[in-house]
């Protein structure tokens, strides 16, 4: 009786905040399988975790059925919002569990990812990263797959492309405690050359910025890098154009968002990121998301008021049809025999192919960068960067 109510409760929610966004469909018990959505909805990265979930939701209007073992299942997605929280994670985790769901999605954000990844891996059930890019997340266990690139990638990326336009020393700022922004900083110094680079930390509910960007200009920095929330990234922005810090600011997957362009827009900035999408990749995709954005309310709010194609969203609709692929494969809809197909699985997604090592990690080599065009308030394709 309380698994559901539980159920029931969970459905009611999905509905209250993601109405009409394209959740799961009617059937009866028997004829529905549920895929878990472990992605934050509130905290510093929710904006980052609705625009992921957005791909997903997509996907699911796209496609609501799946074919498993010869008989057609009604897709249902169950949310848990993780509030980009460590601490509230786990919970988040189980509640997807006690839910019954086949297979997990998420999350934005690695430190959640590492929070929640033993309540899954107790349990027995398979997770999908999605953009979640710290090599700890998939390191040790046998549960947790991804279909993004790591930092230990690409961390190199962005120090080759910072040193290829010439920067010599590198302020890098990160949020203490964050397994994602602490890390990347970690492998883009090691790439860029510690010595010349001088690394600066805030802490959790910092608001003002203006004093780490003026370390960076009294240190003779000629690049910023500081790949943290979008929350974070809009206010630093607005010091580095407030102090008129005139060198290029560089971040990670986290910046690549309509909230980054709307906060350069008009000022005298030069951002660039690097990314796992490009608008225009996938032309079909672009065209089809953008309509189903604009005809719905909800999800061009959740998608920060207008129809940009973020990559996380990309990438969630990747997620999606993954976990599609491998219940199809499993011919069942048990998490051990999803899990069991999840090695070998190979598909090919509007991001390109996926297909993962020996670690559960994505086999990928190539990173986008862009550079937010502070006119139009859009994102301009620079160039496809690898490790040299």
């Amino acid at each position: 009786m309380k698994r559901t109510i539980l159920v029931l409760s969970l459905a009611l929610l999905a509905l209250t905040v993601f109405v009409g966004c394209g959740g799961g469909g009617a059937g009866s018990a028997g004829d529905v399988i549920r895929i878990g959505v472990f992605e934050p909805q509130s905290g510093d990265n929710g904006a980052g975790g609705k625009q992921e979930i957005l791909g997903m939701q997509y996907a699911n209007y796209e496609t609501p059925t799946v074919v498993i073992g010869g008989k057609t299942y009604t897709v249902e997605l169950v949310y848990a919002d993780n509030q980009s929280s460590n601490d509230r994670a786990p919970s988040a985790a189980q509640t997807l569990i006690s839910a019954g769901c086949s297979v997990v999605l998420g999350s934005y954000g690695s430190g959640v990812s590492i929070a929640a990844s033993s309540v899954f891996g107790d349990a027995g059930v398979p997770v999908i990263g999605v953009t979640c890019t710290n090599p700890a997340v998939t390191l040790g266990n046998s549960h947790y797959f991804r279909i993004c690139f790591l930092d230990p990638f690409q961390g190199p990326v962005l120090a080759n492309f910072a040193k290829d336009r010439g920067a010599t020393k590198a302020y890098c700022l990160a949020k203490l405690g964050d397994d994602y922004s602490v890390g990347l900083v970690n492998y883009f110094m090691e790439a860029f050359g510690r010595e010349n680079c001088i690394s600066d930390t805030f802490p959790d509910g910092t608001s003002d910025y203006s004093t780490y960007v003026a370390n960076a200009r009294t240190q003779g920095a000629d690049v910023f890098f500081s790949p943290v929330s979008t929350e974070a990234a809009a206010l630093i922005i607005d010091q580095v154009a407030t102090q008129g810090l005139n060198i290029p600011v560089l971040a990670g997957d986290t910046w690549d968002s309509n909230v980054i362009l709307n906060a350069a827009r008009g000022k005298n900035v030069d951002v660039h990121v690097t990314t796992f999408y490009q608008e225009g990749g996938a032309p079909q995709f672009d065209s089809g998301i953008k309509a189903w954005i604009n005809s719905n309310a909800t999800a061009k709010a959740n998608n920060g008021g207008d129809d940009t194609v973020a990559a996380v969203t990309a990438m969630g609709y990747d997620a999606y049809y993954t976990a599609l692929e491998a219940l199809k494969r499993a011919g069942s809809t048990k998490p051990a025999d999803v899990l069991s197909v999840l090695p070998s699985l190979t598909y090919t997604g509007v991001s390109g192919a996926i297909a993962f090592d020996s670690n559960g990690d994505a086999v990928r080599d190539v990173a986008y960068v862009k550079r937010a065009n502070t006119n139009t308030g859009d994102w301009e394709f620079v160039a496809v960067q690898g490790v040299k």
